[in-house]
């Protein structure tokens, strides 16, 4: 019998489409798989809901009424509100936290079709590199347990990468898609900002974030990334564009006749920023082996430069916060959110119910937050970090006028070991170095599986376009995937053992 959980999502559609396997059968062998994981990748599962679901879909499939991607088995981060699955955000200010809805990108996933298999544990609101920060316990990283799957988005891209789900969501604030991907061997993308609704994503920084699909292959992203994008009247952020088909234009060469070569004409930039020191040598062998490749498939690697990159560090380090220590005021003890109790008054409540319900990363980025935007320091940090943000954005305008798109490495090494950074927060903040930039400016960003390094752990190549421009970062990663196998790579140690949520 075949096993089906190692399939991708374009498979299990078709293979779907065609009663090669009902969706039940489907959400079983995953709720089974979820189940017997050692990873501590999912927080809550429902399996009544999940099988209530994929029967509802049988049914569609039987009367011929299926919809684009019907029966497919999906899971979401914990950001993204749900109303039959707890959200908590990775943070127990949010314990057993029910939404009344579903978040737009759920519920346009659900409507076309995909089941969904439960919540996935990430970094607490979103903050942190490793899933390290997450009150109900680290996530496992399925090539190596020893090392950390990268964050916040950890869960999701573990349970990938682990044949857990086909496919999860995840959110992107300063790489939290494309660095997870890139630790744990899948490919994500990150759209630009306002092409996913942020409606019903718990806000971390909300000029930042940004919602975006993880799976196995480019292919498999583009179905996803069609249905997840799309104006929303609820979010003001939201950009009113026509709907675009990211998986139609996939095989298309760049080069009208040029199929042996489908990527002649397209130039690649390669900064000076993303190449120098920092980065240890196996992830730059990896990283300069799949340029050669791209350039094999007719690509030209352009050099330019992004001088500001050093600076994107200490811009988003002021802004995210300071837009975090805005969002996460309205947990106080009063509406919801963990409540203290036999508080003496009102400061009391607030201040004990805050100390309780977050942790350590959350309440360093709301202290660092709140002194960056008080009277008299504004200006001088703010401000500035606004401006500086402006200029990153500037530089990227000035590349793209060399180049099409522009390659790099995820991040400076692979995944490090859990507890490695544990004393030292300032060390997770520097490993976001090269998907900042992208993040402050509002492009789309792609990471692809691009090889190993040090220990057998995955290296990602990064992938940043011109605004608006995903669909040609797909066309891109979808063509090394017809000529490499990285990402059909499978880790050894996705095993099956007792794995406990919240």
């Amino acid at each position: 019998m075949k096993d089906w959980t190692e399939a991708g999502v374009a498979t299990l559609a078709a293979a779907l489409a065609a009663r090669q396997v009902s969706a039940e059968e489907l959400a079983n062998a995953f709720l089974q798989r979820m189940a017997a994981s050692p990873l501590n990748a999912f927080l809550d599962r429902q399996a009544e809901h999940t099988l209530a679901q994929a029967r509802a879909c049988d049914e569609r499939l039987a009367r011929g009424t299926a919809r684009a991607l019907e029966g497919v088995p999906i899971a979401h981060k914990d950001v993204l509100v749900t109303r039959d699955w707890v959200t908590s955000a990775g943070s127990q200010m949010l314990a057993n936290y029910r939404s009344p809805f579903d978040a737009t990108v759920v519920e346009r996933l659900t409507q076309a079709g995909m089941v969904t298999l439960g919540k996935l544990n990430c970094d607490e609101f979103a903050m942190g590199s490793t899933n390290e920060n997450s009150a109900y316990g680290a996530v496992r990283n399925p090539w190596d347990h020893a090392a950390i799957p990268g964050g916040s988005s950890g869960g999701s891209a573990a349970a990938v990468a682990a044949g857990l789900t086909p496919a999860a969501t995840g959110t992107d604030t300063g790489g939290s898609i494309r660095q997870p991907a890139a630790f744990c061997g899948i490919t994500g993308i990150k759209p630009s900002y306002g092409r996913a609704s942020r409606y019903g994503l718990i806000a971390y920084a909300s000029s930042l974030d940004q919602a975006g699909p993880m799976a196995r292959s480019a292919h498999d992203c583009a179905l996803l990334l069609s249905v997840m994008c799309g104006f929303d009247p609820r979010d003001a952020t939201s950009l009113e564009l026509p709907h675009e088909d990211f998986a139609a234009a996939l095989a298309t060469p760049f080069t009208a006749g040029q199929t042996q070569r489908p990527l002649s004409g397209l130039r690649i930039g390669l900064p000076e920023e993303f190449f120098q020191s920092g980065v240890s040598a196996d992830v730059e062998q990896a990283v300069r082996a799949a340029l050669d490749q791209l350039s094999a498939l007719g690509a030209q690697c352009v050099s330019v430069r992004l001088p500001r990159t050093a600076l994107a560090i200490p811009a988003y380090y002021v802004i995210a916060p300071a837009e975090a220590s805005s969002n996460l005021s309205r947990f106080d003890g009063v509406r919801y959110g963990h409540r203290a109790k036999g508080v003496r008054d009102l400061h009391d409540l607030y201040s004990r119910s805050r100390s309780e319900g977050f942790g350590a990363e959350v309440q360093r980025r709301i202290l660092i937050g709140t002194y960056v935007l008080s009277h008299g320091y504004y200006d001088a940090y703010y401000l500035r970090a606004q401006q500086v943000r402006r200029l990153i954005a500037n530089d990227f305008d000035q590349a793209f006028a060399h180049c099409d798109l522009i390659a790099g490495p995820v991040a400076p090494t692979v995944a490090w070991d859990l507890g490695a950074h544990r004393d030292d927060p300032l060390a997770d903040y520097l490993a976001d170095i090269f998907t900042l930039p992208a993040s402050l400016a509002g492009l789309p960003g792609l990471s692809m599986p691009v090889g190993f390094g040090a220990g057998r752990r995955p290296v990602g190549l990064q992938l940043i376009g011109p605004k608006l421009q995903e669909a040609r970062l797909l066309r891109v990663a979808h063509q090394y995937q017809c000529v490499t196998d990285w990402h059909q790579q499978r880790p050894a140690q996705a095993g099956l053992v007792s794995e406990h949520g919240h």
